[in-house]
């Protein structure tokens, strides 16, 4: 009987870079299968979960969830994983995951440097993402994040009719995919912001706003409980506001590591 054909996922946030590497990949690696692309990490999440690919690519820098994020819940959502960090970090960082069962690719990828990856991988297989470095380089990571590129945002401008509304972001219980566009929960009712909630994980402080589901971020300071039910998925029940919010099952091992 034939040895089935490996399987990945490539998560990357940049069109043209993602497509490049699939690309890469199948000059290196002919015979692997791509079963999912991603442009978040949310979505990775999710496909992690999905398809439990023998190997991820992970760009480290995504909106919300990032690579490490997806990377430190993989042994609860496809512990069989092995992971490649694909980054721009330099030698500080990528010194975290300089051993164990974790690879990583620097941008711009070469030809060169992926083809020992495709070897790495083709001789270690079935071996998981080694945790403990995930952890590390999460902490070294977290370090160098410490002096953010921006502030995060503090108010917004969201829409509950013809009103337009000046929203403290503190304020915000939770944010829901609507389309295009998101809709804005507070204590006091529901507004619609011009942004998509992609865009919105970009501005938003990563330590207070968790994504719980591909189309809900929440305000942990708005968590009263969350609840797993024997399927693995989620709910959240919040301090002001009656509604409860479903957690996806790959999320919710995002939970267990906070």
């Amino acid at each position: 009987m034939a040895k089935p054909a490996f399987t990945a996922l490539v998560a990357e946030d940049e069109a043209l870079l993602r497509q490049a590497l699939i690309e890469a990949l199948g000059e290196a690696w002919p015979q692997l299968r791509i079963v999912a692309q991603c442009e978040d990490g949310a979505e990775a999440l999710e496909a992690l979960a999905e398809h439990r690919p023998d190997v991820a690519f992970l760009d480290i820098r995504m909106p919300g969830l990032t690579g490490v994020d997806v990377a430190g819940a993989a042994a609860d959502v496809s512990p069989q994983t092995r992971i490649v960090f694909v980054t721009a970090y330099d030698q500080y960082a990528i010194d975290a995951f300089e051993h164990g069962a974790i690879d990583y690719l620097l941008k711009p990828v070469t030809p060169e440097r992926l083809a020992v990856t495709v070897q790495r991988l083709q001789q270690q297989s079935g071996t998981a993402a080694d945790s403990e470095a995930i952890a590390e380089l999460s902490q070294r990571l977290g370090t160098q994040r410490s002096k953010p590129e921006a502030p995060a945002l503090t108010w917004i401008t969201a829409s509950a009719g013809r009103e337009t509304r000046l929203i403290l972001v503190d304020d915000v219980i939770y944010f829901r995919a609507d389309n295009k566009y998101t809709t804005v929960v507070t204590a006091d009712g529901e507004a619609v912001l011009r942004k998509p909630i992609r865009e919105l994980l970009e501005v938003l402080d990563a330590s207070l706003f968790k994504q719980i589901h591909r189309s809900t971020i929440v305000n942990l300071k708005a968590i009263a409980s969350i609840v797993r039910d024997d399927s693995g998925k989620g709910t959240v029940r919040l301090r002001q506001r009656s509604e409860t919010l479903s957690v996806s099952q790959p999320f919710m091992a995002l939970f267990r590591a906070m």
